[in-house]
């Protein structure tokens, strides 16, 4: 869907500051977080890429990736102008287990997330997909598409991952900018049908702020 149809609706000719939106990209080691990141920001992205060295042997499985000779060890940025009013600030989290630690901090104040999955390796991403579930944070599972091949029907991952059907599931090439921007698109629509579907429950409807008053 055109992400024109985020337009505020404002008057012509009056302009107004653009909404930031702060969004993650995470999942397992060796996914495709950096390459996302790099592929879709409209600036030149921060990354905190180390070598690896001999002390990661036997700890990151490198046996699908045997290329990869740098990791992130605290976090990418970038940032995507989605409409004149709507910007999204991307944050994407280291993928080995022993940098955990700061994925509470860079997901403070995320409206959502978007996990990348390697089909190759789904079980790198369970984690991912784990802490959002129990956090309730709306996430999007993309399915990075390495050498533009799609191995598994996307109902045979949603199933592999035990993910309901309310969870959106998106193949994806994180090297393509174009389609790393759509699967945002799909992240923001998701996260704001979350939103709505909580302000319109009846724990928010029945007796909440501004139901059946009045100004004095």
């Amino acid at each position: 869907m055109d992400s024109g149809q985020y337009r505020s609706g404002s008057p012509a000719g009056e302009s107004r500051a653009p909404t930031p939106v702060k969004i993650v990209i995470a999942g397992g080691f060796g996914v495709g977080k950096t390459t996302f990141v790099g592929a879709v920001s409209e600036i030149i992205p921060l990354t905190t890429e180390a070598a690896m060295t001999t002390a990661s042997l036997g700890v990151d499985d490198t046996s699908h990736i045997q290329g990869k000779t740098t990791t992130t060890v605290a976090m990418d940025f970038g940032r995507i102008t989605l409409d004149s009013d709507l910007i999204l600030y991307l944050f994407g989290t280291p993928g080995q287990d022993r940098f955990w630690f700061m994925w509470d901090d860079l997901c403070r104040g995320a409206i959502g997330a978007v996990v990348l999955v390697d089909t190759r390796r789904l079980d790198a991403c369970f984690a991912a997909v784990d802490y959002f579930e129990q956090r309730e944070l709306p996430f999007v599972v993309a399915i990075n598409c390495f050498d533009g091949v799609l191995a598994h029907a996307v109902e045979d991952v949603r199933e592999a991952l035990a993910i309901g059907p309310d969870t959106p599931i998106v193949a994806c090439d994180a090297r393509v900018r174009e389609s790393a921007k759509t699967t945002l698109i799909e992240l923001v629509q998701h996260a704001l049908a979350r939103a709505s579907a909580v302000l319109r429950s009846p724990a928010n409807t029945r007796g909440g702020v501004g139901a059946g008053t009045s100004n004095p």
